[in-house]
């Protein structure tokens, strides 16, 4: 072979490689303009003809899955994007488009095992922060998901996601019924304000029909993100001159998360609370100490101790211990439930649960995640007191985050 035909050689080959980049960049060009103008159809059938010509090419398997996942077929779209994860796991995009198949199949659980893959690659993306949030608070895990809307607001303080989380609503109906009175109601409606990623507020009114009486109160808290995993949160009430509630409430709680990388647990969240609560006659101070452990396939454990000082005019100050125990369980896609146990189950906030009796309740709830930022709770518990006394309580709210 001559020096000149040498020459001639190579640059053809070359001209060869040049012709074959343009062509890619050219077929990809055209997907994106179809894409554009919402020709889904048009655009996977390049996509087809280039995985004809070039079998092999991991960004036509990337595109298709892409298509066909916005077409609704989501397990061909899982194939493709999972072929090209045997190649290059540690591709984000793809990483996130396979969640986002996951997502719109309510698997909810796979598409958070798929972002926290691709949380560790890009901690962070805002992308990956905000389809992770979303993806928490369909699983009902809403302290967590307002913490990852809070990093995404950090890294792009314009992300629409992350903004669209910052504020929440919940009202609410419980109703108890007494063997030993007539029925009581309580209505609720909070406010839940996220300013930045550090402050958040909550605001809410609560209305008592209890005993022949009626009561309002006002309820006001204020929580301080120190860092990702520390908070701190401080409260008030007030109530109308009624002695089914405590004329006034105050309390401070501090909160620390642990994210774990185990087989069995994959987080805890701790905190403890001091709550006073001051009635007609009497006054309350409780301290407790809450655990939430987050365990394999969405399920929870959550854990509440509490010690409680009580005074009454007249008499004595007495120590009162008291605790419950829920399991979290998720039951089927945008449907959990949960079972709960307690013992000595006084919750301070209304006169008929406090002073020196023994009780055990137990208990049981659902909510169904119906759309992407709207749910329903229900509850029903049975509270068994000391003397006979029992108290069976049913409850229902209706919570939107806009």
């Amino acid at each position: 072979m001559t020096h000149r035909t040498a020459i001639t050689v190579v640059l053809l080959l070359v001209s060869a490689q040049l012709l074959a980049a343009q062509t890619i960049d050219e077929w990809q060009l055209r997907v994106r303009n179809e894409v554009g103008n919402q020709r889904i159809e048009v655009a996977l059938i390049i996509v087809e003809q280039r995985l004809a010509n070039a079998p092999e090419d991991l960004e036509a398997h990337g595109w298709r899955g892409r298509l066909l996942a916005w077409r609704g077929h989501w397990s061909e779209a899982e194939d493709e994007f999972k072929l090209v994860l045997e190649t290059f796991p540690n591709d984000t995009e793809i990483l996130t488009a396979l969640a986002d198949a996951f997502l719109w199949q309510e698997n909810y659980f796979e598409a958070l095992r798929t972002l926290d893959q691709a949380r560790k690659i890009a901690p962070s993306d805002p992308e990956i922060l905000a389809r992770r949030a979303r993806v928490l608070a369909l699983l009902g895990r809403t302290r967590e998901a307002r913490s990852e809307y809070q990093q995404t607001l950090q890294f792009d303080s314009q992300n629409k996601d992350g903004r669209a989380g910052l504020a929440s609503l919940r009202i609410s109906e419980d109703i108890d019924f007494f063997n030993y009175a007539n029925a009581g109601q309580t209505q609720g409606a909070s406010l839940s304000s996220r300013w930045n990623q550090r402050w958040t507020t909550v605001f809410g009114v609560n209305t008592y029909q209890r005993f022949g009486q009626h009561a309002v109160k006002l309820v006001a808290s204020g929580s301080l993100h120190v860092t990702r995993q520390d908070w701190v949160s401080v409260g008030s009430a007030v109530a109308n001159g009624q002695s089914v509630v405590p004329t006034s409430e105050a309390f401070v709680e501090y909160g620390h998360g642990f994210r774990i990388d185990n087989r069995w647990i994959h987080g805890l969240e701790s905190s403890y609370q001091q709550h006073w609560f001051w009635y007609r006659g009497a006054h309350v101070l409780t301290l407790n100490t809450s655990q939430v452990v987050y365990l394999p396939h969405g399920w929870t454990w959550s854990l509440n101790v509490t010690g409680a000082r009580t005074g009454f005019a007249g008499t004595p100050v007495d120590w009162t211990p008291s605790g419950w125990s829920k399991l979290g369980v998720p039951l089927y896609r945008r449907v959990t439930g949960n079972l709960f146990f307690a013992v000595g189950s006084e919750n301070f906030s209304q006169i008929d649960q406090i002073g020196h009796f023994s009780a055990h309740a137990t208990g049981g709830g659902l909510r169904y995640q119906f759309a992407a930022r709207q749910d329903i709770n229900g509850y029903a518990a049975r509270q068994d007191r000391s003397q006979g006394q029992i108290d069976t309580s049913f409850g229902l709210s209706y919570g939107i985050h806009f």
